[in-house]
């Protein structure tokens, strides 16, 4: 497998949702503390993570967090501690991680269930830009 930055989170995301694209964008400008690198799940280095942490993802379809030999989250605990890293008020988020997975995962499930007929589909994943290429893996 790819060697992966020790000290950094990866965020695997859906390279062609463009409510995915616009939540890596959204995160890529609030990261101040260089916290994340994001890889697409459709590329090579994504399904290189997903096979050495088991998930399936024509089963999981979801955000990934990924901390490199520590541990791995998906859906609404991932997304919500994606957020609690962004600042004091994205830091009380963590307090739906009190509820049950069950009911934080089927608002998210239900969001991803419609996300491309929402906010729609590209065709090919997103390039990143010459000044956002250090974040992505």
């Amino acid at each position: 497998m790819k060697e992966l930055p020790k000290d950094k989170k990866v965020i695997l995301f859906d390279g062609v949702c463009n409510l995915c694209n616009s939540a890596v964008q959204y995160v890529i400008k609030r990261d101040d503390k260089d916290i994340f690198r994001f890889v697409a799940l459709q590329s090579e280095v994504g399904q290189e993570i997903t096979n050495h942490i088991g998930i399936d993802t024509s089963k999981v379809d979801s955000i990934i967090l990924y901390e490199p030999n520590k541990a791995y989250y998906y859906k609404a605990e991932a997304a919500i501690k994606i957020a609690s890293e962004l600042g004091v008020i994205y830091k009380l988020m963590q307090l739906f991680l009190i509820l049950p997975k069950g009911i934080n995962n089927r608002v998210y499930d239900y969001v991803a269930k419609n996300r491309y007929k929402w906010y729609g589909k590209k065709e090919a994943c997103m390039i990143p830009t010459p000044e956002m290429k250090a974040k992505f893996l």
